[in-house]
């Protein structure tokens, strides 16, 4: 009986000791905090399309219309624009505040607003960035433009809508990225392609008529000045015309190697134009997609030859890293190789050969440039500099017509600073009577070793027979600019004495 009494009290004792146990677990609960829900950012407003917290946001602090997030480093037109969300991005851009929504803002990726909705198939955003002259070749870090994106979008199933937008506008559909490839590049040979690529095709197809058009247009607006040469002329428009072809073949799909620079020879007395003419070559190579710079790098056997051994490989080495890109323009260079006896030591020959060393490469065209004997001298004595230079252009002594052409062209392109600048020609100076001129007051010999460079002196000569022969009363603003024939061959008998 005892022991039943004892059990009994021990089991409430374990009932009482596991009521403690559990009472304290209930009392020690954290309670329950009412947790306060965050308001809205403006990104959150203009990715989730709520167009009234932006608005309260901007009117609150202008200064948010451009603030970025902290993980993509967006802006609120990016948010706005990856989700369709129209009335926003119309709201952001027209807005009126001191600061104004960046239009080619870049997130982390280099991806502007246009860029995220063309990733995204946000056609109707696409529309509305481009109504307000986003800029549609603008690249990503990975060197894609919109329409690259756009394409991508609509390859994984998306629609082409986006794709067709931007080609409404004229998005380059021959852009390529940092991998080189176009849009039509990263299509998939399959047949649900198939209505993409007749898309991008067809573009591509009326792009490339309307640039190879306009190239060819401007060459020939280019060549127009240009007085003689018709065989360098010739050759400019050939080569412009394969690169068009070019172009075309690639669009093919044929790996068509590019162009190798051509490098050449000018042979031709002193002012017959080879300098202008090497900087005028520069800018219509560059066009044709023969240079990838605009750019001349003039250079005589001065600029190259050092006084001392080991002084003329490096100056020379530095002259090439400069025009690399563009034209190596080596004047006079017939006397880099000078005539010398079997003991002299030259170091122009040293400059000639590094110059050689690096045609190969490809990576600069290089003119020489001189008078033609002593050019022909050069040509004949080293082999590598023939295998090198395969097109000779000969620059002829320009007859008087040739001449009185020039000088009318060189009065109508004069700059602002010129001292002919605003100046003209009376019309009794048309080209025939100034070649007369030229005929009657200059010898052959003058022509000969003066060519063009005859122009400058004569026109600034004139210019002061002009202010000699005008009385300082004179108030009539025409003839004060007119350069007449008294005026011109005044010019001549100056230039003759001098």
């Amino acid at each position: 009986m005892e022991e039943m009494v004892e059990h009994e009290d021990q089991a409430h004792l374990h009932k009482e000791k596991l009521q403690q146990l559990q009472a304290p677990q209930v009392q020690q609960q954290p309670e329950r905090r009412k947790v306060m829900k965050k308001p809205p950012s403006i990104h959150d407003a203009a990715y989730t399309g709520n167009l009234k917290v932006v608005q309260m946001k901007l009117q609150e602090n202008g200064a948010v219309i451009n603030l970025r997030n902290p993980i993509m480093t967006e802006t609120p037109l990016h948010k706005a624009a990856a989700n369709n969300h129209v009335e926003i991005l119309k709201f952001l851009l027209e807005w009126q505040g001191e600061e104004k929504a960046e239009l080619e803002a870049k997130n982390m990726y280099g991806e502007t607003p246009l860029h995220l909705a063309a990733k995204n198939g946000s056609t109707e955003a696409v529309k509305l960035l481009l109504k307000y002259n986003a800029f549609k070749e603008a690249k990503a870090n990975n060197g894609m433009t919109p329409l690259h994106l756009a394409v991508w979008f609509s390859v994984r199933g998306g629609t082409v809508a986006p794709v067709e937008a931007l080609l409404q506008a004229n998005a380059d559909v021959c852009a390529k990225d940092a991998e080189a490839k176009t849009p039509l590049s990263h299509l998939p040979k399959s047949p649900s392609s198939e209505k993409l690529r007749e898309l991008l095709q067809s573009s591509l197809d009326k792009q490339q008529s309307s640039k190879s058009h306009t190239m060819i247009a401007a060459l020939e607006t280019a060549l127009k000045p240009i007085v003689g040469l018709e065989g360098l002329k010739a050759q400019l428009r050939r080569w412009a015309k394969g690169t068009v072809l070019n172009e075309k073949r690639r669009a093919l799909g044929l790996d068509v190697p590019a162009r190798r620079p051509p490098h050449m020879a000018f042979l031709g007395s002193p002012g017959t134009g080879k300098t202008m003419i090497a900087r005028l070559l520069a800018e219509l190579l560059h066009m044709v997609g023969v240079l990838k710079e605009n750019k001349v790098v003039e250079v005589q056997r001065t600029d190259l030859v050092g006084e001392f051994v080991g002084h003329t490989g490096p100056r020379t080495r530095i002259k090439i890293k400069e025009a690399e890109g563009g034209i190596l323009f080596v004047d006079e260079a017939y006397r880099l190789m000078p005539v010398q006896s079997g003991t002299d030591k030259d170091y122009g020959i040293e400059a000639l050969e590094e110059i050689m060393s690096f045609m190969d490469t490809g990576k600069v065209v290089v003119i020489f440039a001189g008078y033609p004997e002593p050019m022909q001298r050069v040509l004949g004595a080293n082999e590598g500099f023939c295998r090198r230079v395969n097109r000779f252009f000969h620059f002829n002594d320009f007859s008087s017509k040739e001449i009185a052409q020039i000088m009318h062209t060189k009065l109508e392109e004069q700059k602002a600073g010129s001292l002919i600048h605003g100046f003209k020609l009376a019309k009794e100076c048309t080209v025939d009577a100034v070649a007369e001129l030229l005929e009657l007051k200059t010898t052959v010999k003058q022509r000969h070793l003066l060519n063009g460079g005859l122009v400058w002196p004569l026109l600034v000569n004139a210019r002061e027979n002009l202010d000699e022969r005008l009385d300082l009363d004179c108030h009539d603003a025409d003839e004060l600019v007119t350069i007449t024939m008294e005026d011109l061959e005044s010019g001549l008998l100056h230039l003759a004495s001098s």
